[in-house]
Order: structure tokens, then C-alpha cells, then sequence
């Protein structure tokens, strides 16, 4: 038996062998997996035959795609069950891997192979996805430094190996750091003021550790809880001060990976004939450029800030006078704004819970994606998975076709990193015979079921459960003909404009009343409670606003302006770039950056303003569907015609205009969470 066929992380199935995989598989079988990528390249090298853009181009696509598959699922595993053996594991075949990817553009005999279709008579006569693709592929050696002489090469493929080990060991301090705190409290009265809900919760989780009393942890379905709810002032200042504070001491201290990394960049940078790494990284973004992107984020900031500002005095005042709080700490922010939004519109987002079981809340889901887009959804039994909470589900077409597959995975375990995200694992293509499918995973870490009760989400779980899901239909709804231009394989800055339009329907009476039952009476929301949540909508929304452009403003001066020579280090330079964000300038003294797993460890470096961007595009866009109705199938058809379905295989802004005739309107974001008259 060889190696291949023995080794489940090298199955072609499209149902992965999840519930096989070992760690002892990863290093055989990556290094298994490089080796037939190597032999694969080879040939479209030395092709014998005259060059076509099947056997060149499409050719070396599909020499990449078995280690593609093998090292994004060992990615996958890193990031969902974690454990000693299997880092060991995955970190000793890193290098390898690393150097393959970063080795492959710089072999000149390819760089020549390429050149060499691209100047054909054929090329010339390409149209569409494949015109497109070629571009794109000549453009990514470019970027990549093919056309370097050999020791910059050298220094860029030394760089590349560098920044994937940074990167890596990045995330998992972060893991370890998080998992490192626990808050455990025996007295009852430091959990006053929590809900119940949150209160069983702890109880529960440090019953599993056998312990007596309440664990509160920094994962968020603990933390944020605890931070918007619990009285003393003293253990939400503990909390706050750890979550903040994360991976900046110790074992895991990321402080002096920051500077490495953007050291790294810079250099990257420069030797690629780029101004900086935010220019280089943009060149194929919407934004095109960082200095584009950062007056998009100054503009929004600007006109954000005096909407803030009175948010902000207006907390001020309440803190003083309602809770005896003369000065607000970073610790206050959340448990004063919860206290105040109850005062204002008598409501706590808590009451909600009970109408959004996780179950309904997927099965509402489903339901409207079918209205919109004419697709169904149906979970599929008994496929083989990492974890017994992760379900399976099928998704088909009118006419029945299956168009794509996908696992969910919801709730926090110790081994998983924090956050909410969609990979793709497989991506689909027409065929001749018909449809090749996709395969793609959403993954959450929402608030768990508790005894004899099912999983009872927050409004902003639901809305996340909505987000993640627009990026898995951009996925599996494309019909691109070229793999590497389909799905979520677009710019930064559009790939999130999917995710954040389902949202909007999560505020809309009729979409709720498909969904949010009450999961013992199965009564919908009542309407009282329905227009509290209404009027509390853009409450602390430009408190919100303001701390994710504080995340893009910082992101893109690390990556623009930030110098090493002229700046003490880029953690102070950072909280000197955060402090206008916050009440108080001496509030931005913390080590946000060494937890920010975005931008050092997951792909946003210089990019993180792509959600702001893609917010304004989303706020814009579903205003079509406002005005023609929610579930209007027209408008839901030329959605899933125009971009859906598209993935890059055209310009974002072309896609764009085909959907809603015109340009974006830059004001649509302020219109919507700020009320803003512009």
C-alpha cells in the first residue's frame, strides 16, 4: 500500500476523512503531497507539445491543488483541535511546505514557461475568466519576484519561509495565552448582576475542570459576557486587563514576532520595488493603494467622530450621575453602555436569547437563502467529522443539482482559536456532464448549550451565524470555470461584502418571524420587544464604529508609516495610533497588538479597512433590496447572478455596478448605523 493510500490526510474524497486523521499523518503526508506537486510541475515545465492554456496555466494550477487540499486541512485542524502532537507535527513539516510555496514563482524555468504561453498567438485570443486568469497569473509571479535578479530571490524566498513560521507560532501564543487565564470565583455575590444564563454557564465550566464555584475564561462567550454584566468593577478591571494584555510576557510573548514580522514586510516590500507592504498588498485590492485606503478610513473617521463624541458624553453623564462613576475606565465601557441602553429604550438584549435556539436559528437561515436564491439546505448524517458538535449539511438547487457541501462547527473548546470564520476546502466547477461540487466549513464560538437547555444565541451570534454563512454561499454558489478565480478568491476588500449583507436581514420583522420562535412556547418576538431592538439598533454605533477604524487605522500605519529608526517600538507607536479611538489617550496603553491574530496571523495585514470598505458597499447594495422587498426573488436573482456567482472572475467594481446600476454610495454606511442627514 503506498503512502498516499494510506495516509486519510491525503484522501481525494470529498468527504474527508476528518475522524481518521492522526498527527502522525501531517508531516508523511505534506511531504508525500510536495513531492507529487514538485513532479507535477516538472511536467508543465518540460512539456513537450506546444503550449495551450490547459496544459500550462490550468496545469499548474491543478499541480498545486493536492497540497493545497493536504496543508489547508492540517490548517484546519491547527485551528479547530489543537493539541501538542499534532503542532509538533504540523510546525516540523512548516519549513517544508513554506519553501515549496515560496520557491515555485522564483524557478525561473517556470517564470519562462509561462512567459512563454502568454506570448502565444493562443493567449491573445483569450477572453473572459481565462484572459483574466492569465493576467492574473503573470502578475502574481511578478508580485511574487520572478523577475528579480537570483539574490534577491534568494532574500525574498528566505522572507516568505520566515514570516509563514512567525506567523504560526503568532497564532498559537495567542491560544496558549487566552488559555492560560481563568477567573474562578467561590463567592456568589462577585457573579451579581450576571444573568443566569452566564452565571450556570460558569458554574458548569468549572464543574469540568473540578473545581468549586464560577470559571470565567477569555474565550468570548465567557469574557464579554462577564464585561457587559458583572457589578464588581474590580474583577471586570482583571478580566479586561488579562484579554487585553494577552501573549505580551513569558512563553508567549508575540511582542518581539511584531516587530519581526513588520520588519519582514518591509523589507518584503522594498525589495519588490513597492513603497511599502500596505502599497503592495493593495495592488490588487479595490483600494489599489495604502495611502487610498487610509484617507478612506481618515474620511470615515472624521465623520464618525462627532457622532462619538456624543455618545460618549452622553455615557460620561450617565456613568456620573446613574451609577456613581466619576471616571469611566476601559472596563466600564461595556457594562455602562448595557446600563444605559436599558435606561434608554427599557432593553436588555438578553431577553432575546430565548427566541434564537441555535437549531432555528439555521433552519430560518436556510429559509431565507432559499427565498432569495432558490437553494436548499438539508443536513447530511454519518459523514465523518474533528468533533462530535460538528454537523454536515448539503446544499442544492432548484433543479436539484448538488452545488456544494459544508461542516459547522459553533461552539469553544479549549483546543480552538477564537473567533468565527468560513474556509473553503474544495472548490467546485462547471463540467461537461455537469457540476463539480464545493466543499467549505463555517466555524463559530458562540455561547454552548447548557443542561436540559439547547444553545441560546445572542443577536450578535445570529448575526454572525448570518455573516459567516454569506461568505460560505459566495463559496459554493460560484460558477466560475476557473477554480483560482472562483468562490471567496477575490480581493479583501470585496470578499467581505457577501458576509455583511445577510446580516441585515437578522433587524427584519419579516426574516425574524421565520426563524426567531421562542424555544418553549415557539411564540415569535412580541412586538413590544421587536421596537425596543429596533430604536437600540444604532445605539453605540459610533462607539462601534470607531473601535473597528481604530483596528484599520493602525493596521494600515503599521504597514505605511511606522519606522523602526524613528519610532521606539511598534507597540508604543500602535498605542500612540489608538489613542485618539479611546476616552482617554492613556486607555490605549495595552498590548492589543500582540493578540491581533488578524493582521499577524491571519491574512488582514494592511487589509484590515476591507470591512469598513465592504460595510459601506453592503449598506448601499441591500438598500436595492429594501426598496423592491426582503425576499423580492428578482433582486435576489441578479445578486446571485452578478456577484454570487462570480467570484473574480471580473472586477469588483464591475460586478458591482451590474448588480445595482450605478456606483456605490459612499454615505450609505453613515445613513444607516448613524442616522446620519449627508
Amino acid at each position: 500500500m503506498t503512502v498516499r493510500q494510506a495516509n486519510p490526510l491525503l484522501s481525494q474524497d470529498f468527504y474527508i476523512p476528518f475522524d481518521a486523521i492522526r498527527a502522525e499523518h501531517v508531516e508523511p503526508g505534506i511531504k508525500d503531497a510536495i513531492g507529487s506537486a514538485r513532479e507535477a510541475v516538472d511536467t508543465v515545465v518540460n512539456l513537450d507539445a506546444p503550449r495551450t492554456f490547459e496544459n500550462t496555466i490550468l496545469a499548474l494550477d491543478d499541480a498545486l491543488e493536492g497540497l493545497t487540499r493536504a496543508v489547508g486541512i492540517a490548517y484546519h485542524l491547527m485551528s479547530v483541535e489543537n493539541h501538542p502532537e499534532l503542532r509538533q507535527a504540523f510546525n516540523a513539516v512548516l519549513p517544508e511546505f513554506s519553501a515549496f510555496f515560496a520557491e515555485l514563482p522564483l524557478n525561473d524555468d517556470l517564470w519562462q514557461a509561462v512567459k512563454q504561453y502568454a506570448d502565444s498567438p493562443e493567449a491573445a485570443t483569450l477572453t473572459g475568466v481565462h484572459k483574466r486568469h492569465l493576467e492574473k497569473t503573470i502578475a502574481s509571479f511578478r508580485r511574487a519576484g520572478a523577475a528579480l535578479p537570483e539574490a534577491e530571490k534568494a532574500r525574498v524566498r528566505e522572507i516568505s519561509m520566515a514570516l509563514s513560521q512567525l506567523q504560526n507560532t503568532f497564532s498559537e501564543n495567542v491560544l496558549d495565552a487566552t488559555n492560560a487565564f481563568e477567573l474562578v470565583l467561590e463567592d456568589d455575590a462577585d457573579v451579581a448582576g450576571l444573568p443566569a444564563r452566564a452565571v450556570n454557564q460558569a458554574r458548569e465550566n468549572a464543574a469540568q475542570k473540578g473545581l468549586e464555584g464560577y470559571r470565567f475564561t477569555l474565550q468570548i462567550p465567557s469574557y464579554l459576557p462577564f464585561m457587559t454584566h458583572a457589578d464588581k468593577r474590580e474583577l471586570r478591571q482583571q478580566m479586561y486587563e488579562a484579554y487585553v494584555n494577552r501573549a505580551c510576557d513569558g512563553d508567549t510573548d508575540n511582542r518581539p514576532l511584531v516587530e519581526e514580522i513588520l520588519a519582514l514586510r518591509r523589507e518584503m516590500a522594498d525589495l519588490l520595488g513597492y513603497r511599502d507592504f500596505a502599497d503592495y498588498r493593495l495592488e490588487t485590492n479595490m483600494a489599489k493603494n495604502g495611502d487610498a485606503a487610509l484617507a478612506f478610513v481618515r474620511d470615515l473617521t472624521e465623520k464618525t467622530l462627532p457622532y462619538w463624541q456624543q455618545e460618549m458624553d452622553a455615557l460620561q453623564t450617565f456613568a456620573r450621575e446613574q451609577l456613581g462613576l466619576e471616571t469611566l475606565e476601559p472596563w466600564d465601557m461595556h457594562y455602562t453602555s448595557e446600563k444605559l441602553r436599558r435606561h434608554q429604550f427599557d432593553f436588555d438584549a438578553e431577553e432575546l436569547r430565548p427566541y434564537f435556539p441555535l437549531d432555528g436559528v439555521l433552519k430560518g437561515l436556510f429559509a431565507i437563502t432559499e427565498r432569495l436564491f432558490g437553494i436548499s439546505v438539508t443536513e447530511r448524517p454519518h459523514v465523518p467529522v474533528w468533533h462530535e458538535d460538528v454537523t454536515f449539511y448539503d446544499i442544492h438547487d432548484k433543479a436539484g443539482d448538488h452545488l456544494g457541501s459544508f461542516y459547522a462547527d459553533w461552539f469553544p473548546r479549549e483546543s480552538k482559536r477564537a473567533g468565527a470564520w468560513m474556509n473553503s476546502l474544495i472548490t467546485g466547477i462547471p463540467t461537461e456532464t455537469g457540476f463539480e461540487p464545493h466543499l467549505g466549513l463555517m466555524v463559530g464560538n458562540f455561547t454552548p448549550p447548557q443542561r436540559g437547555k439547547p444553545a441560546l444565541l445572542s443577536h450578535d451570534e445570529v448575526q454572525t451565524t448570518f455573516h459567516e454563512f454569506g461568505h460560505l454561499l459566495h463559496h459554493c454558489l460560484s460558477k466560475v470555470a476557473v477554480k483560482a478565480r472562483a468562490g471567496t478568491n477575490v480581493a479583501r476588500d470585496w470578499v467581505e461584502l457577501p458576509s455583511q449583507l445577510l446580516e441585515n436581514w437578522t433587524w427584519q420583522r419579516d426574516a425574524l418571524d421565520l426563524f426567531a420562535r421562542h424555544y418553549e412556547t415557539g411564540e415569535p418576538i412580541p412586538e413590544d420587544l421587536f421596537e425596543k431592538m429596533q430604536r437600540s439598533r444604532t445605539f453605540m454605533q459610533a462607539n462601534m464604529q470607531m473601535r473597528q477604524l481604530s483596528f484599520a487605522t493602525v493596521d494600515l500605519e503599521l504597514h505605511v508609516n511606522y519606522d523602526p529608526e524613528q519610532h521606539r517600538d511598534a507597540i508604543s507607536f500602535g498605542q500612540q495610533v489608538m489613542a485618539p479611538f479611546y476616552l482617554r489617550p492613556d486607555h490605549a496603553k495595552n498590548h492589543f497588538l500582540t493578540g491581533f491574530n488578524h493582521v499577524f496571523a491571519g491574512g488582514y495585514a494592511a487589509g484590515y479597512y476591507s470591512y469598513k470598505w465592504s460595510e459601506v458597499l453592503d449598506a448601499d447594495a441591500f438598500s436595492r433590496f429594501e426598496q423592491a422587498g426582503i425576499f423580492d426573488p428578482k433582486v435576489g436573482a441578479d445578486y446571485l447572478e452578478h456577484i454570487l456567482s462570480k467570484g473574480d472572475s471580473a472586477p469588483p467594481e464591475a460586478l458591482y455596478r451590474a448588480f445595482m446600476g450605478r456606483d456605490p454610495d459612499p454615505n450609505a454606511l453613515l445613513k444607516r448605523n448613524l442616522n446620519a442627514t449627508v
